[in-house]
């Protein structure tokens, strides 16, 4: 299994990266509702399922749509469009699988990008407490939803991880590092920094 880390491809669908959107307050509004909705909904019917329905599968079912829906829009959408960044594989002909991690960070907006690492960085880290209730309350069948859960966050950040920091780099000193530095500028940023009118009116969907 390779790894590599290229630039995006120019024959790209949808470019991006190519407008002036470093100083606007959001460029794609509604990319990051849904990069938050799906991820967040999840661990809200998880921890609300109890009170509504008293079947197991229904709940199960219900989450694990969710965190589909949301792995699927994380790694094919907004991570492309609000940080530039795109992480995919690919099985060559002699039945290799090689993992790609591109990059294009020229022109992120810095509010997107903020949301994206804070809702990226921060379900697993719910997921994983949730994983510590199930395991020392022996809810063994709501643990293996939780697995799930992990799986498919951990992925999506584990790629992104890969293409923030490169392919070549100690991943677990780059995460461990990158994790303390992102969640310290996030809830600064958050706590501290008011929106202008002047960025505000030229919120637009790109």
């Amino acid at each position: 299994m390779n790894s590599a880390t290229v630039p995006l491809l120019d024959d790209d669908t949808i470019a991006f990266g190519e407008e002036d959107n470093a100083n606007k307050q959001f460029v794609h509004p509604y990319i990051v509702f849904f990069h938050l909705i799906f991820r967040g909904s999840a661990i809200v019917v998880y921890i609300l399922c109890g009170w509504f329905s008293d079947s197991f599968i229904a709940s199960f079912v219900l989450v694990v749509l969710l965190l589909s829906a949301d792995f699927w829009t994380v790694k094919n959408i907004s991570g492309r469009l609000l940080v530039g960044l795109r992480w995919w594989n690919y099985v060559d002909d002699e039945g290799k699988s090689h993992w790609v991690f591109e990059s294009k960070q020229n022109r992120v907006n810095r509010n997107e990008s903020r949301l994206f690492w804070l809702g990226l960085l921060l379900c697993p880290l719910i997921w994983s407490g949730f994983f510590i209730i199930c395991l020392f309350g022996l809810k063994f069948k709501w643990m293996l939803l939780v697995l799930i859960a992990l799986t498919l966050t951990g992925a999506n950040l584990y790629g992104y991880v890969k293409c923030k920091f490169g392919a070549k780099e100690s991943l677990k000193s780059a995460t461990t590092d990158f994790v303390k530095k992102q969640f310290l500028q996030n809830a600064t940023s958050f706590m501290f920094t008011q929106p202008t009118p002047a960025n505000t009116a030229n919120t637009g969907v790109v």
